[in-house]
């Protein structure tokens, strides 16, 4: 099939799916047609590995928002096929150039898609097909917009056809229609500007030759000075940090109990701070180990120094985990903690990549390069498990279990509110639960979330 046939019939997939119908099984559906279509369309050159991952994770993230129907498992959906869309074309491009990608296509659809020659077949066309278009098809369309524009500027104008009823709802069919045609449209004829593609050598892992050679990053600074400096740096940097972990870590676990608000407030305060200096460690070895100072070689102290910096704030992040922990055996889990966890983990994943970024010797580009799968990781992870589900069973065997925050704040909790409802014979709860599983359940086929479908009375 040529683009425009891909293009028309996505298009005429997402009216037939949407029309009418709230988001849910209609947009996991679409999700695995766009994904099996660009397997179909892609080159066998361009089925990496890489490819074949993406091609699994969109697939699951389309199952995942058909069974959830949430907003982590709509970016899962919309990151995955971004991401297929732009591998199946683009093998050896970095994927951080997807961003200005996606924002320049979606700013330059309207000029795109007048350039009818560059995605619509340059074939002769047939007269009987050229005469419909021109003598109906256009003249229908343009008529149908005025007529809508006209109708509504106009009560008059709009009755002389009152009499001639249409079940169909025009303006929610022509948004639909201009939504799904945008979204295919840039799917399936996107373009890399050739500004972009110039740029995809910057981002590059590994150093070139002219950055392995010894110089000065200042005029006012010499290579021994700078390298003296950051010798010093480092040293007192450690000094300091060692000091800090143990003050942390004694504010932590040795000062006197305080109440569950001031240990929320401060417990999200030292993570915070924690996470911001991890950020600003990593920013540090970044400003020195930016190019020639990977191939010193008088700089391996400096090296040995930096690598204990990174160790030292892997424990300072430890230390922060273990106190999270703590605070949720103490209190329970919420989404705001298993955050603050994952933050935590995405630090130390930083910081283990800054290492190996000194230790082979990579272009600081590297850790961008690596970390945004690590992010993308992480939202699967979140799409994929129902964290709704974990925190109830979990905070439901305590004392101080509350019922009405986890009804309502805590998503995909009804499975064990019922069985909590049953064991503790709380035919309220019970009542309240299948009442707002009935609701999503009152949905109609193509708009429905599976998960309520499985929640037994």
């Amino acid at each position: 099939m040529k683009t425009h046939h891909y293009i028309f019939l996505t298009t005429a997939l997402f009216i037939v799916l949407f029309y009418n119908e709230n988001v849910g099984l209609n947009l996991g559906i679409l999700g695995i047609v766009y994904s099996f279509l660009t397997l179909f369309r892609t080159s066998e050159k361009n089925r990496t590995r890489t490819f074949a991952v993406l091609l699994v994770t969109s697939v699951l993230s389309s199952v995942a928002f058909a069974w959830y129907g949430d907003f982590p498992s709509f970016l899962a959906v919309v990151i995955s096929l971004l991401l297929l869309s732009y591998r199946s074309q683009n093998r050896r491009m970095k994927i951080l150039l997807l961003i200005p990608v996606f924002v320049v296509n979606c700013f330059t659809f309207i000029c795109r898609f007048f350039s009818f020659d560059s995605w619509l077949p340059k074939t002769n066309t047939s007269g009987l097909w050229q005469k419909t278009l021109a003598f109906v098809l256009i003249p229908l369309v343009l008529i149908s917009v005025f007529f809508g524009i006209y109708s509504a500027g106009s009560d008059h104008f709009a009755s002389v056809f009152s009499d001639y009823e249409l079940d169909l709802n025009f303006w929610q069919l022509l948004c639909i229609t201009i939504l799904g045609f945008f979204i295919a449209f840039n799917f399936w004829n996107y373009s890399v500007e050739k500004l972009i593609y110039k740029q995809n050598h910057i981002l590059e892992n590994d150093f070139t030759k002219k950055d392995k050679i010894q110089k000065p990053t200042y005029s006012f600074l010499d290579l021994d000075s700078e390298r003296m400096s950051g010798v010093v740096s480092f040293f007192s940097l450690n000094i300091l940090l060692l000091f800090f972990i143990v003050i942390f870590n004694y504010e932590q676990f040795y000062e006197v109990i305080k109440t569950p608000h001031q240990l929320s407030e401060e417990t999200h305060e030292r993570v915070g701070a924690v996470i911001m200096s991890i950020v600003m460690a990593i920013v540090v070895i970044m400003f020195y180990f930016k190019s020639n100072f990977n191939f010193d070689p008088k700089a391996g102290l400096m090296k040995v120094l930096v690598k204990i910096w990174i160790v030292l704030n892997a424990v300072l992040v430890i230390s922060a985990m273990l106190k999270n922990t703590e605070y949720i055996f103490s209190y329970g889990f919420t989404y705001k903690r298993l955050g603050v966890c994952a933050f935590l983990i995405l630090s130390l994943v930083g910081l283990a990549i800054t290492f190996i970024k000194i230790q082979i010797k990579k272009r600081n580009v590297f850790l961008f390069n690596t970390m945004i799968w690590f992010f993308y990781g992480t939202i699967l992870a979140c799409s994929y498990v129902n964290w709704g589900g974990i925190i109830t069973s979990q905070n439901m065997k305590r004392s101080d279990f509350v019922i009405n925050y986890h009804l309502n704040s805590i998503n995909f909790s009804e499975k064990y509110l019922l069985k909590y409802a049953e064991d503790k014979h709380n035919p309220q709860l019970k009542k309240d639960v299948l009442e707002k599983v009935k609701n999503e359940r009152s949905e109609t086929f193509l708009s429905k979330v599976f998960y309520y479908e499985t929640v037994q009375k």
